[in-house]
């Protein structure tokens, strides 16, 4: 059995969302099941819907966009940790603070990874622990929209796949082909996607927001780039799951490996 190699890092461009892995996707669905437990019967599962919370969103002001933007980031990540860390330790799992960095511009290599070029970007690195953004003027155009929030969420996300031991068994998980580890790494993005609409749900209604907002937010995923990314799910499977986690705000309804090939295609 060939094992190409994968990484611990994820890498989060503008609005695409690009996993770093080698060879090109394939649009073949791999038809395997997953059997790792630490995957398909994870303890996160069991572990009961999120706390409710609020949480309020840093009003972007006139003046410093980037300063306003980066505040903006700092407090979701602050809410999910809340969350998150609540969640955890009351289930007895594992919990542990995120490190957050932001930074002017990538350097060529982060966490041992080749970066992007682009103005925005947003990087996750499983060894450290470690949420890195680069705030651009694609993200400054519309800062106060409810992505950047839903955005957050994702990022954090894959710190909880790390957490409970996802990350890890996705690093261990034998494949025979590279449509094998494509609908692998769709996966793992896709249930980082609706562990954020779970989180979502979890602190909503939240003020100065409307279902418009939410409708927005759905609207985008039909739109962007992430649609064209076969390794990360098509536009009405990355769709699907934000609202299933967002339809629940339980991770149980978050568990992309025990899911059929469909729907993470």
């Amino acid at each position: 059995m060939s094992r190409l190699v994968k990484t611990l890092k994820i890498a989060v461009l503008t609005a695409a969302l690009i996993a770093p892995i080698a060879g090109t996707a394939t649009a073949t669905a791999a038809t395997y099941p997953v059997k790792d437990e630490k995957l398909t019967a994870n303890p996160l599962y069991a572990a009961g819907a999120l706390p409710k919370a609020e949480c309020a969103e840093h009003k972007m002001r006139r003046g410093d966009r980037l300063n306003q933007a980066r505040k903006y980031l700092d407090g979701v990540i602050g809410c999910l940790e809340k969350t998150w860390q609540q969640h955890l330790a009351g289930a007895g799992l594992t919990y542990k603070k995120v490190k957050v960095e932001h930074v002017k511009k990538f350097p060529k290599k982060w966490c041992e990874f080749e970066t992007g070029k682009i103005d925005s970007q947003g990087y996750y690195c499983a060894e450290t622990g470690t949420i890195a953004f680069q705030v651009g003027k694609t993200w400054l155009d519309d800062a106060s929209d409810l992505w950047m929030f839903h955005f957050a969420g994702y990022m954090y996300g894959h710190h909880v796949q790390s957490l409970v031991g996802i990350e890890r068994a996705y690093q261990d998980a034998p494949y025979r082909n590279k449509s094998e580890l494509n609908e692998q790494i769709r996966r793992r993005s896709l249930q980082a996607e609706c562990l954020s609409g779970a989180f979502t749900k979890s602190v909503w209604p939240m003020k100065g927001r409307t279902a418009k907002d939410w409708k927005k937010l759905l609207s985008v995923q039909e739109g962007d780039a992430r649609g064209e990314v076969r390794e990360l799910g098509t536009t009405s499977n990355i769709r699907h799951w934000i609202k299933q986690g967002y339809a629940t705000g339980d991770p149980k309804s978050c568990n992309t490996w025990a899911a059929p090939s469909a729907k993470v295609a």
